[in-house]
């Protein structure tokens, strides 16, 4: 692992975009119980422990929009940086039917060590970003799984998530809903009808959470946008779907200013 907790691409750019990547990988500090959670290898290849193609998206809409990124370096079983430091999740024990054997007894000072050399370096250089411009603009990519244990498929290729502040939300989801209905989105692998959900597969706000505590406190224009992981498995599915959402990234942005 790096000796910085995150990585940053692009950082002279001058855009007002920040892409972020909070979950981009699943790696594990060898200082954390020797750099193994005690989970097996498949598990963490799931997106239990980061939110696989993300990474690939983020650098991509990076470059297509000429704006800096950064991605965490550390799994989100770690540390979640998308969690609140006071949040329960942040640290956790079982997720998505998988205990987290490392994590069972990992309490206050453990918790507090990571957070020190992780959570804590992640939000101080995004924020030193997000700073770097009074009009910066904030898209965090994520991904989400087809399918929880247990649960029905979820229905939606792509998820648009927000709080409050739908400035630029509301047109990037009638955006990508009339790009759908003309037949011009990426190919559904499995000959679904397009889906855009709106705060789903998830709520759009926890209180703490990146876009809460980079965003909507220092009332920066936002919107984080929710992939399903089967469709940008590979770098020709990542690139895809960077080249259709950086156009409409723009145009949403357009309108949010009023141009």
């Amino acid at each position: 692992m790096s000796e910085k907790p995150y990585h940053i691409h692009g950082e002279k750019r001058q855009s007002r975009w920040l892409i972020t990547c909070d979950h981009a990988t699943n790696r594990v500090p060898e200082w954390v119980n020797g750099g193994d959670l005690g989970l097996p290898p498949e598990d963490m290849e799931r997106h239990i422990a980061f939110d696989p193609g993300a990474l690939g998206v983020t650098l991509a809409l990076a470059d297509r929009l000429d704006s800096p990124a950064i991605s965490s370096d550390f799994s989100r079983l770690v540390i979640d940086p998308n969690r609140g430091a006071d949040d329960p999740t942040v640290l956790m024990k079982l997720y998505d039917g998988s205990v987290i054997p490392a994590n069972r007894a990992a309490f206050a000072e453990e918790k507090a060590r990571r957070m020190e050399r992780l959570w804590h370096p992640y939000h101080d250089a995004l924020e030193t970003l997000a700073a770097r411009r009074s009009d910066t603009v904030i898209c965090a990519v994520h991904s989400f799984t087809r399918q929880l244990r247990g649960r029905p498929p979820r229905p939606w290729q792509v998820g648009i998530l927000y709080s409050y502040d739908e400035r630029l939300t509301r047109p990037l989801i009638d955006l990508l809903r009339q790009d759908a209905a003309l037949g011009a989105w990426v190919e559904d692998s499995f000959g679904e009808r397009w889906c855009v959900g709106e705060n789903e597969p998830y709520g759009g706000h926890l209180d703490g959470d990146s876009i809460d505590t980079h965003a909507l406190q220092h009332g920066r224009l936002n919107v984080l946008v929710e992939i399903r992981n089967d469709l940008i498995r590979t770098p020709q599915q990542q690139q895809a779907w960077a080249e259709r959402l950086a156009p409409l990234l723009d145009r949403a942005l357009a309108i949010a200013d009023g141009v």
